[in-house]
């Protein structure tokens, strides 16, 4: 048994078979999902060592899985090759340059997807990675993460606000001034 495996989310059925065709037997295990939720689950169970997401799916799009993987520190590290035939797309929620993934637009050929997938280990390989303590937001913040840190500051900024105009100590020391 291959020690790395690779995912393959496409909900076609040719592309996974052209993408397990394409890749040097004996060195992977090829899993596959036909769309996003089977691909999310299957992400999570497997811990994949490659993942090569279309785009656009049925059930859970590439966009929405390409957000949970984001989202969730353990999952960033894989690298991603993401797929589409429609590029303006994929550019559309994801401007380029791409940073953290790699695009390859279909139809593609053997020599490509082999720089793909050379491209996104070390897309991965070279990302920072988020710090799990509550203050480590970091430049690779999901936008999620950082909405949800900026509304726990907010809040309170707000509290020390109101503990500062209803305590007495602030009042004294503001009235000896």
């Amino acid at each position: 048994m291959a020690s790395k495996k690779i995912l393959v989310i496409d909900d076609s059925k040719v592309i996974r078979m052209r993408v397990q065709d394409m890749l040097p037997t004996g060195n992977f295990d090829i899993l596959e999902a036909k769309d996003g939720v089977q691909g999310l689950q299957l992400i999570r169970e497997e811990m994949p060592s490659l993942i090569m997401l279309d785009f656009l799916l049925p059930k859970m799009n590439g966009w929405d899985v390409f957000q949970h993987i984001q989202g969730d520190p353990s999952l960033q590290s894989i690298p991603l090759v993401i797929m589409s035939g429609r590029k303006e797309e994929v550019t559309e929620k994801l401007p380029e340059p791409f940073e953290y993934f790699e695009f390859i637009e279909k139809p593609f050929e053997k020599a490509e997807l082999m720089e793909a997938i050379k491209a996104a280990m070390m897309k991965a390989r070279n990302r920072p990675h988020i710090s799990a303590s509550p203050t480590g937001a970091s430049a690779g913040a999901a936008p999620a993460e950082i909405e949800a840190l900026n509304t726990r500051i907010a809040t309170l900024e707000k509290e020390v606000a109101t503990l500062k105009s209803s305590s007495p100590r602030w009042s004294v020391s503001s009235s000896r001034n």
